[in-house]
Order: C-alpha cells, then sequence, then structure tokens
C-alpha cells in the first residue's frame, strides 16, 4: 500500500486556529481511500518548517508529499503550481523572523512546480460544488517555504516521490468579520480528498 504525507499548520498571527490543520486533521478522521494517510502539523516558522517537514518524510517514508496552508481572504480551494525560491515575509513568524527579499536556497532553482495533477483535481471539484481554482502564485511565506521544500525533495528523491501544496480559505469559525470569506472543514476536507484521490488515480496506485 502506498503511503501519503499530508501537512498542516499551526495557528499563526495571533489567531487560535489554523483551517489548514482543522481540514488536514478531519480528512484524516474520514479516509478511506487506497493509501494510507499520516498527517503531521508543521510550525509557521521559516526556520523551522523546512526541517520538521524533512523529518517527517524521513520518518514516514511518503510516495505522495502535500503540503497545505491558509490563506485569509482567498475564496476557493487552491492548489499551487509554483514555489518560488523567496522569502519576503510581510509579517513576523512565530518565532519573531521576518525576512526580506532573502532566497531559500542560494544558489537553486528559481522556482519548483508541482507534481500533482491539479488541473484535473480542480475540474473534480468543481464538479462536486467545491470552489476552486489552480493557483499560480503560493505568495513568499512559509506556506511558499514549504512549497519550494517539498520541490526539492521530490527532486532528491529520484522519481519515488511525488507533491505538492495547497491552500485553503479560513474556516468560518476564524473569522468575525462576515464579509471576509470562508470555507468549511467539511468542504475543505472533501477538496483535499479529491485532491489525494486524483493524485494516486494518476500514479495508478
Amino acid at each position: 500500500m502506498s503511503t501519503v504525507l499530508m501537512t498542516g499548520f499551526e495557528p499563526f498571527g495571533r489567531r487560535s486556529l489554523n483551517s489548514s490543520w482543522l481540514a488536514v486533521s478531519l480528512l484524516a478522521q474520514t479516509w478511506q481511500g487506497r493509501a494510507e494517510l499520516v498527517i503531521r502539523c508543521l510550525p509557521v516558522t521559516f526556520q523551522g518548517c523546512g526541517p520538521a517537514l524533512r523529518r517527517a518524510v524521513r520518518s514516514v517514508h511518503p510516495d505522495v508529499l502535500i503540503g497545505v496552508g491558509e490563506a485569509a481572504g482567498r475564496t476557493h480551494l487552491t492548489p499551487e503550481l509554483v514555489g518560488i525560491n523567496w522569502d519576503d515575509a510581510a509579517i513576523p513568524d512565530n518565532a519573531g523572523a521576518q525576512p526580506r527579499q532573502e532566497y531559500i536556497e542560494p544558489g537553486g532553482p528559481a522556482a519548483r512546480f508541482t507534481g500533482l495533477p491539479i488541473y484535473q483535481a480542480v475540474e473534480r471539484m468543481r464538479g462536486a460544488g467545491i470552489p476552486a481554482r489552480v493557483s499560480l502564485s503560493a505568495g513568499s511565506y512559509v506556506c511558499n517555504h514549504v512549497m519550494y521544500t517539498i520541490g526539492g525533495l521530490v527532486e532528491a528523491s529520484a522519481g519515488r516521490l511525488t507533491g505538492g501544496f495547497c491552500h485553503l480559505p479560513q474556516a468560518p469559525e476564524q473569522v468575525v468579520d462576515p464579509d471576509l470569506p470562508t470555507m468549511s472543514s467539511q468542504l475543505a476536507a472533501q477538496g483535499l480528498g479529491i485532491l489525494l484521490e486524483t493524485t494516486l488515480e494518476s500514479l495508478q496506485v
């Protein structure tokens, strides 16, 4: 049986919840798919997220690696096409660090593209009534840092690992302003399940 590692994030920015971990945790509770699903929660720190991700990969030995993060203000579930080699934080991370205009990997490639079948997955999500679209920018905060790191792990695996990243809107219980967009954890988890199933089908596992 194949193994999937899916990661979410701890809360950040004075919030008590993170929609990514809410949805990832819910998917793990309900998942009955064709692969073993293992989940891990990553720190929202530039220095800590990469090492934590690498430790999880060494421990789990996944065939598929999907990072999930929260994107306040987004209205759709958005699988990311590309992660860029760039940290440029508008706010400090949970350790108080705020890198500006720094390479994630000096000398590394400018960008790393997803290995997930995101266009097919988005089409299926829409067919299931889930607001979804492909995103062309994972930003330049910790989520992008993780996506770029996932791309490096995929490259280093010599074809054994497939991976990518997906952003979610905030969950309703995080938001006080009724004008801000949200997506329920149940709907987000359903969308992540479709992304995962589509990926496993593309790998024929």
